[in-house]
């Protein structure tokens, strides 16, 4: 292709002074209508998530590790739940991992209840108050209260860490009814149970 010539050069050259001339006199134009104007401003807008937290204060022990236990026997043990949560939510108490051996799980019944007072293994100053996990054998207790939807025992939490609860379970081996061979048959059985406090966050809180 052949480069244009001088002549066509200039002629391009001096074509488009005008053209440039003509946007920047527009250019000028629009410049001097501009309005006044105001703004205000709300600045620094965040979301972050808040913080679901749940202690007790076993030390990593079961709260019932009882051997030897015999028919008509009965005892007692309470726990302390905090709650590090800084969002409201409910505690619920639920049972897992029922270990059964000879029917053992049918004649051991455990009730909780939920108060205040009372430390680890200690339940003096106890005092119970509503929403307490009526009396039933492991086995149904099992089946009862098996995840949060079907826990027991609510605790509405307002969202403040530090909140705490005090629960007392008790427990009584009964045999009632049973022949003296079915009772003898019990003999060296064991049952085994998690009991498990698990805290959820309101699903539908209050929004500003």
């Amino acid at each position: 292709m052949k480069n244009p010539s001088t002549r066509l050069r200039k002629v391009a050259m001096f074509g488009a002074a005008p053209l440039a001339i003509l946007i920047a006199g527009t250019m000028v134009w629009q410049g001097s209508q501009a309005a006044f104007t105001a703004s205000t401003r709300n600045a620094g807008n965040a979301w972050s998530t808040g913080n679901v937290v749940l202690t007790d204060d076993d030390l990593g022990a079961a709260a019932f590790t009882v051997e030897n236990i015999v028919p008509g026997q009965t005892g007692q043990k309470c726990i302390v739940v905090t709650s590090g949560s800084n969002v409201p939510g409910v505690v619920k108490a639920y049972t897992q991992n029922l270990i059964s051996a000879k029917g053992l799980e049918d004649r051991i019944f455990f009730d909780l209840e939920q108060g205040t007072g009372g430390s680890f293994n200690d339940c003096t100053g106890f005092t119970s108050v509503t929403n307490n996990v009526p009396e039933m054998s492991l086995s149904a207790l099992s089946t009862a209260n098996q995840d949060f939807a079907s826990g027991g025992s609510p605790w509405v939490t307002a969202g403040t860490p530090g909140e705490t609860r005090s629960y007392r379970g008790t427990w009584r081996f009964d045999t009632s009814g049973m022949s003296q061979s079915e009772i003898n048959a019990l003999q060296g059985a064991r049952v085994g149970i998690d009991l498990v406090w698990e805290l959820q966050s309101d699903d539908s809180p209050t929004t500003p």
